[in-house]
């Protein structure tokens, strides 16, 4: 069982919007480790007594397909290890690998990904829940993670899927419009990569319901 005021920290408002009419608290941080450490502390200072990271997260594992869920053990960030609340990975079913990298930047090609997974044998990468997890520390709350891979490791991305968020954590619709009219040839990569990100929220929805 999650404690009473169980708050999550997404990168995007896409992903925050999966947790509407639930009675959890949200918080969307940009998708940026300085935005998503922002966003914990609002929550904390809304009441939150657990923290939990959600969301979208990209494969360094070549034996996770798109919209698989990932509950890791642990977070590392290659210095520093960050252990996941035994009684929050209880309630979300279990850690089902042992770690997720935090990074600080997108890991955007294959051939990066590959490089990542044997320096860190972590399963996948996202950006803030390292950030979630240092903040939770210093706060003395519990933390977990709840992602889903949208980004498989076999895949390099095309440009217009590097353009930064908003602030807000809004995707910036205009610039990735203009990116594709440079180079329209992105644009098969494009929807593959928007194919598995959907597949990954359905399947983030899906878990969000089992947990009331």
């Amino acid at each position: 069982m999650a404690p009473t005021q169980t708050g999550f920290v997404t990168g995007l408002t896409a992903e925050a919007a999966l947790l509407k009419n639930t009675r959890f608290m949200v918080e969307a941080g940009g998708g940026t480790p300085a935005g998503a450490a922002l966003a914990a502390q609002r929550l904390i200072a809304r009441g939150a007594t657990a923290l939990v990271s959600f969301g979208l997260a990209g494969g360094l594992n070549q034996n996770f397909s798109p919209g698989t869920l990932l509950i890791p053990a642990r977070v590392s960030d290659g210095t520093d290890n960050f252990d996941c609340d035994a009684e929050l990975l209880a309630w979300l079913g279990g850690a089902n690998i042992e770690a997720l990298y935090a990074g600080t930047a997108i890991a955007v090609t294959a051939a990066q990904k590959a490089q990542l997974f044997n320096a860190t044998q972590a399963d996948a990468i996202d950006l803030e829940s390292g950030a979630v997890a240092r903040i939770a520390r210093e706060a003395g709350r519990p933390f977990a993670v709840l992602r889903a891979v949208a980004d498989p490791a076999s895949r390099t991305l095309p440009p217009a899927a590097l353009i930064a968020l908003n602030q807000g954590g809004e995707i910036q619709l205009a610039a990735i419009f203009a990116s594709v009219l440079r180079q329209p040839t992105q644009i098969p990569a494009l929807l593959a990569l928007a194919s598995d990100a959907a597949k990954a929220r359905k399947n983030l929805l899906r878990k969000i319901k089992t947990l009331g």
